[in-house]
C-alpha cells in the first residue's frame, strides 16, 4: 500500500514481546456464503437455515474465511514488515465459530527473532496472531512464521 502511514519493521526493528493490535471488522451472512460457496461448500456455511442441524447449531464462517479475514487485518493495520508479509509456515493453528454479525479483530505478538543461518540478510520471526470478537472470545490462534529482511 503506496500511502500507508505505518512505519516499515526490519528484521533490526523486531523484539519478542513486541505487540500489535488491529480495528475490526464485521463478518455479514452474505459474506460468509459467498465465500464458502467458492471455497468451502458445507451448508452449516453456505445457508443460514442449513446450520441449524449441525454443531454449530446454526451458520458459521469457514476456518479458512477466518484465516483470510486475519490476513485482510493484519496486511491493512498490522504489524509492516519491510518487502511485505512473507508467510514461511503456520503452526498451532485452531478456529472457533464466526458467525453473522461478528466483528473480528486481531491481537498479535512477536514470540521470536533470529538471523538465518543460511543467508545472513534476512531472518525469521515467530508471530502469534490471536483472532477474536466482539465478546473477546478466540475466533483463532496461530503462529506464523515470517520472512524478515534486514534493514536495505
Amino acid at each position: 500500500m503506496p500511502d500507508d502511514p505505518r512505519p516499515e519493521h526490519w528484521l533490526e526493528d523486531l523484539a519478542p514481546g513486541m505487540r500489535f493490535a488491529t480495528g475490526e471488522m464485521e463478518v455479514t451472512e452474505a459474506a460468509i456464503a459467498a465465500f464458502a460457496g467458492e471455497w468451502d461448500p458445507q451448508p452449516f456455511h453456505t445457508d443460514p437455515a442449513g446450520g441449524g442441524g449441525s454443531v454449530f447449531g446454526g451458520m458459521v464462517a469457514s476456518g479458512w474465511h477466518t484465516a483470510a479475514i486475519t490476513m485482510r487485518l493484519v496486511v491493512r493495520e498490522g504489524l509492516r514488515i519491510g518487502g511485505g508479509l512473507v508467510g514461511l509456515g503456520v503452526e498451532d493453528l485452531r478456529w472457533g465459530p464466526v458467525r453473522p454479525g461478528d466483528r473480528l479483530r486481531v491481537e498479535g505478538e512477536v514470540v521470536e527473532v533470529r538471523t538465518s543461518r543460511s543467508r545472513p540478510d534476512r531472518g525469521i520471526a515467530r508471530v502469534r496472531l490471536v483472532t477474536l470478537n466482539q465478546r473477546g472470545e478466540e475466533a483463532q490462534h496461530l503462529v506464523c512464521a515470517i520472512l524478515v529482511p534486514r534493514r536495505p
